[in-house]
């Protein structure tokens, strides 16, 4: 109850930060495109009118005619996507930009290692952006109450990554920390589409993988991370970042240089440390309905809990939008432990806003696992495992004053190898539901 009662006041947050807002929007989007001269406002902090084909993320019925929009951190996503509605202002030159959302969650997963828990989830991003007449400037921050919970997270079954209370987290998935974002970055036009940029702060997000989950329209109301989440976009959270890139309306190229290690579970902080590892990216947006990207990065020793262990991750995911409602993405990663084993992971996910208000979602997984008996002693110690989980949902959207809520649940079963029925019995099998308070309407 303490962790709801903490999570819900990210929301209440996010409510007050325009005080000067006299309207909500109907909508918003994860980033800005590209730079372009800002519309005048009628007064300074006054809300302003967006343009949606300007802005593309905007509304999860109609997506932007650019090639493409901003996910999390630099990453892209199709400009058709939909996004969460929110709350934008102009003070002065500058947008202001919030987005946040918080979540009541029951989830209940069968079998000798499944358990059952209620708890919450949330995140609140404050953006500011203004057009200096030779490029861009973005100011980013993003924030959750899910250190208040307890540091083993909530049930997710097969998922494996960070520790709590000193022992690696197994069948869990871990709280974010407090602070998910504290970066800017800086566009500078080289050319009539053409900028060059540099991103980074204390905390952010390398060029390495797909946009982060909790960002994608195709798993915008899916309560459940995907258990291949250490696979594809564990560094949404890293403490140290340097992003430098060229970006064009079709193609996005960029290298970073960060720090490796995940964060721990003492999740009140900002941890600090020296940048060595790096990635690179390269994405492309044909249109406004797809993205695609490929990305590797060489990290080093990214788990506590694999000390003097590196990995060489390489990513692979096609994103498509087709603008009236439908998101979906299919992704491929490897990670190649030094020393160690290559693993992978395949992932396909998708959210269908049908009529409105209904959201059919769901999601495949299969991963190649290797961390499910940490212990030494255990016969099975270091066996890798290939499990497959599918997952499917519905979600009711309904505008309640300034808000949304989203009302919904999922089920989930789940094929491993027979060597694992000891441990997690014939068929474990999940269900989630929850409410979800979404800040800004969608009508």
């Amino acid at each position: 109850m303490r962790t709801l009662l903490l999570s819900a006041s990210v929301l209440a947050l996010g409510l007050t930060i325009p005080a000067a807002a006299q309207e909500m929007d109907h909508s918003m989007h994860e980033g800005m495109d590209m730079p372009m001269p800002m519309p005048e406002p009628k007064k300074a902090g006054e809300p302003m009118a967006m343009d949606h084909a300007a802005h593309g993320r905007m509304d999860m019925q109609d997506g932007g005619d650019d090639p493409f929009s901003e996910g999390s951190g630099t990453s892209r996503v199709p400009g058709a996507e939909g996004a969460e509605p929110g709350i934008h202002a102009m003070a002065g030159d500058w947008m202001l930009m919030a987005h946040g959302a918080v979540s009541a969650q029951y989830t209940s997963v069968s079998g000798p290692r499944g358990d059952d828990k209620l708890y919450s989830t949330s995140m609140l991003m404050l953006m500011a952006e203004r057009d200096a007449g030779w490029g861009r400037i973005q100011l980013k921050s993003m924030f959750s109450l899910e250190p208040a919970m307890d540091p083993a997270g909530y049930p997710n079954l097969f998922a494996t990554g960070e520790t709590a209370h000193g022992a690696p987290l197994v069948d869990r998935q871990h709280p974010h920390d407090l602070f998910m974002e504290l970066a800017g970055r800086v566009d500078f036009n080289v050319g009539k589409d053409a900028s060059v940029f540099l991103y980074g702060g204390p905390v952010g997000e390398p060029a390495l993988g797909p946009s982060a989950f909790m960002h994608r329209g195709s798993a915008a109301l899916n309560p459940e991370p995907p258990i291949s989440h250490h696979w594809f976009d564990s560094t949404h959270i890293t403490y140290g970042v340097v992003t430098a890139g060229l970006a064009t309306p079709h193609w996005q190229f960029e290298g970073s240089a960060f720090r490796g290690r995940e964060p721990d579970e003492h999740r009140w902080n900002i941890e600090s440390g020296k940048l060595d590892s790096w990635s690179v990216r390269g994405t492309w947006t044909p249109t406004p309905q797809w993205a695609v990207q490929a990305s590797y990065g060489e990290i080093e020793q990214p788990e506590a809990t694999h000390p003097g262990e590196d990995e060489r991750r390489t990513t692979v995911s096609v994103h498509y939008a087709s603008g009236n409602g439908l998101s979906a993405m299919a992704a491929f990663s490897a990670k190649d432990r030094v020393p160690g084993d290559t693993l992978n992971a395949w992932l396909a996910e998708a959210n269908w806003n049908v009529l409105g208000r209904h959201n059919l979602f769901g999601r495949v997984e299969n991963v190649a696992n290797d961390e499910l008996f940490p212990d030494h002693a255990h016969p099975l110690h270091d066996r890798t495992f290939r499990v497959t989980k599918l997952q499917a949902g519905y979600a009711y959207a309904l505008p309640v004053g300034p808000v949304t809520l989203a009302l919904g649940g999922s089920v989930s079963t789940y094929f491993k190898p027979a060597a694992l029925g000891l441990y997690y019995g014939k068929q474990p099998v999940g269900a989630t539901v929850f409410a979800k308070v979404i800040l800004g309407r969608k009508d």
